[in-house]
């Protein structure tokens, strides 16, 4: 069954993060500039958070808040469950499904080792299912 940690290592463990006094503009450059959907909120190496795209619309698009003046940590989610690279996929997939949530951070013991999301999830699955269609021609084929 396959890990977290074979997803950190299809798609590296690189953190993409801003500090919380980083104002929600600057960090939707970062996330616009690396083509990601979300940013750890870190300070002094310490997560904090994660401000998404989701964030950013519920928090600040529809309250009328202001991008250039409001700080991620006004608006970051800091309630996300933690899960490991031990955890299965199946288990990160019931888990966002059960909580309605895109995002999850990877921690090793305490230090934060990377993040999912359900894009990763759904890669890896395919990934999974191409690799045992292939063994499964490969026995065909071997038995003929």
């Amino acid at each position: 069954m396959k890990k977290v940690a074979d997803i950190l290592i299809h798609k590296g463990s690189r953190i993409t993060s801003v500090t919380s006094d980083t104002t929600v503009l600057d960090a939707l450059k970062i996330m616009a500039d690396q083509n990601i959907g979300s940013v750890m909120v870190m300070d002094d190496n310490k997560y904090l958070g994660i401000m998404t795209e989701r964030d950013y619309s519920r928090k600040v698009i529809l309250k009328g808040k202001s991008s250039t003046h409001t700080q991620v940590s006004e608006i970051m989610s800091d309630d996300l469950p933690r899960v490991n690279p031990n955890d299965t996929v199946d288990f990160c997939m019931q888990l966002m499904s059960d909580k309605n949530i895109r995002y999850l951070p990877v921690f090793d013991n305490q230090l934060l080792s990377g993040i999912i999301s359900i894009n990763d999830l759904v890669r890896e699955t395919i990934l999974t299912h191409e690799e045992t269609i292939s063994h499964l021609k490969d026995y065909l084929h071997s038995s003929m």
